[in-house]
């Protein structure tokens, strides 16, 4: 089965400290590759994960220095 998990931009997959939506997915997403599907996760560049990985943003919003005040975008 292909299966697409998608994580919040704002924690890395599994998250560094507490973060429940990111754990989650990261625990779903990787037993699900050990049944064997092929998963693709998307979620932020600096997270670990043994599904096929596409990048949302290059780091997570809550670890880039400064931290980002406002996460509407911006531009076309």
């Amino acid at each position: 089965m292909r299966i697409a998990q998608v994580a919040p931009p704002f924690e890395s997959v599994p998250p560094a400290r507490y973060s429940g939506t990111e754990r989650v997915v990261s625990t779903l997403t990787e037993e699900l590759v050990r049944r064997g599907h092929d998963v693709m996760l998307f979620a932020s560049g600096d997270s670990r994960t043994s599904a096929r990985h596409v990048s949302t943003v290059d780091q997570a919003l809550w670890h880039q220095t400064p931290r980002p005040k406002d996460f509407a975008r911006t531009g076309p």
